[in-house]
């Protein structure tokens, strides 16, 4: 036998063994696969038509199947929320029920059901639309803090935002403050590693979540921490789209940066702190019982205590959910509209089921607008947004391009009442790989801060219509057709 021949005879064996691999992937992904339909059928086309390299590729970007212990110890965690769910559902029942209040009962009563914890009409709620103000009540907060800070993010930058944010929580922890930091390692890509060692010299307890080197070829690399959550000394917490970074001060390429965020004191501070335990658990492995005596310290809400009038849910969801709550939250606020839809969104890429509510929405006659940017700051992700866009501006979807700088803003807001803000965005990527947390907010007061932001915005706005969709030039068609293509991955 000659070198060549062994050669190509090994080279035979290793394609023969992809191929058979190949096909055991497809077996996977059609019984197994946590992924809507359309996926699979990409990733099968992938593995048949590039065996050897569609293997691979798949491998690194495609699985997001897995056994279920992978989340068992998030499951357990999860389960302690039985307990608040339940006082939460006597507390509604307790509610006296008026023609005004209905239907904010029946919201949170099923979103309950679904997997949202409590709900909490103890609250003094502080909207915001911008990132100066964000932030100075932010770090506000964290200097005032006394007993602990619990702070959990998908991104922290290296600049001056990021490290006045970190300034302050190693000045806590050297005074006696408690002090909890978890950052998702893809959002820690370019954040301030040289601050590590300083700041666990200073006391802060710091985590990185799902480390991309150990899950370099494991499906958890899809599963990111998306959520930007912060308790200080647990009756004051934070839930928003804000990252901690200049960006969201408008200091970037992108210029000027819109977002939205809420400050909440009061017993609604209650889930926000259960949320970062059980997170903080599974990344640590060392899980706080909020029952225990240790647990005592951080749950501090004197029931007697008035805070507001603030009406609060906290939905949380992602892929160690069976029905993941943020999706069904938005299918009952699209469904709940009988008037008016507004909603501001990065990313135009929703659910098969959450599209059709919309479609639904529009041709009931419900005023649905939605803004989204005009420039990506994702180029796929954006031209599969335009994609969607056109389909739902067939269906009476009005849709406006953010001329101002970039909208990064995750909100829904149903008859000026019914409003949701937080960190998941109107794709697929939020309602089945991310972990993700949303405020779910009952008020018309918020809702008119939010409905009037949204009219502000609109000012800075140019209408996307059908006509604009239907003059795209031979190159955006291609762009179209690539992102047809791969939408799945988006």
């Amino acid at each position: 036998m000659t070198v060549w021949q062994l050669i190509l005879d090994v080279f035979g064996d290793f394609f023969a063994a992809i191929l058979w691999l190949s096909a055991l992937m497809i077996l996977l992904l059609i019984f197994l696969e946590r992924a809507d339909p359309r996926t699979i059928a990409m990733w099968i086309a992938v593995l048949l038509f590039v065996p050897v390299i569609g293997f691979f590729i798949y491998l690194c970007f495609g699985q997001t199947f897995y056994p279920r212990r992978h989340f068992a110890l998030k499951n357990v965690d999860d389960q302690k929320l039985a307990l608040f769910r339940a006082e939460a559902l006597e507390e509604i029942n307790r509610e006296h029920i008026t023609p005004e209040n209905e239907e904010g009962l029946r919201f949170a009563r099923a979103m309950l059901e679904a997997g949202g914890s409590t709900y909490s009409s103890n609250n003094d709620l502080k909207l915001y639309t911008l990132g100066e103000p964000f932030y100075k009540d932010l770090l506000s907060d964290l200097s005032n803090a006394k007993k602990f800070i619990n702070a959990e993010y998908y991104i922290l930058r290296d600049d001056e935002v990021a490290n006045k944010f970190i300034d302050i929580l190693i000045e806590k922890a050297k005074n006696g403050v408690e002090v909890r930091l978890m950052v998702d390692a893809v959002g820690f890509k370019r954040g301030p590693k040289n601050r590590i060692k300083e700041l666990k010299e200073a006391g802060v307890r710091f985590k990185l979540f799902h480390k991309a080197v150990t899950v370099l070829l494991s499906p958890r690399k899809q599963n990111r921490n998306h959520r930007k959550l912060a308790v200080i000394d647990g009756t004051i917490g934070y839930v928003s789209g804000f990252n901690i970074g200049d960006e969201y001060l408008g200091k970037s390429e992108l210029g000027f940066w819109r977002d939205t965020g809420v400050r909440v004191e009061g017993t609604g501070a209650v889930p926000i702190n259960t949320r970062f335990f059980m997170d903080w658990g599974y990344a640590t492995k060392k899980r706080l019982d909020p029952d225990s005596e240790e647990g005592d310290r951080y749950f501090p809400i004197e029931k007697d205590a008035r805070y507001g009038d603030g009406v609060i849910q906290l939905i949380s969801g992602g892929p160690d959910t069976k029905n993941n709550p943020i999706e069904l939250q938005y299918l009952k606020l699209i469904n709940t509209a009988k008037r008016t839809l507004y909603i501001h969104t990065p990313y135009l890429v929703p659910s098969d089921e959450v599209q059709k509510a919309l479609i639904i929405s529009a041709c009931s006659g419900v005023d649905v607008r939605i803004i989204m940017p005009d420039r990506p700051d994702h180029p796929f992700v954006f031209w599969v947004s335009i994609l969607n866009a056109g389909e739902l501006l067939e269906r009476g979807v009005r849709i406006f391009h953010y001329k101002r700088g970039f909208v990064h803003s995750k909100t829904l807001v149903a008859d000026g009442e019914f409003c949701s803000v937080g960190s998941a965005n109107l794709d697929r990527r939020s309602m089945r790989l991310n972990f993700e947390t949303n405020a779910m907010i009952y008020s018309k007061d918020i809702g008119k801060q939010m409905n009037d932001a949204f009219a502000e915005d609109l000012g800075h706005c140019t209408e996307y219509t059908l006509e604009d969709f239907r003059k795209l030039n031979r190159r955006e068609h291609f762009k179209i057709s690539i992102a047809r293509l791969f939408s799945p991955l988006a």
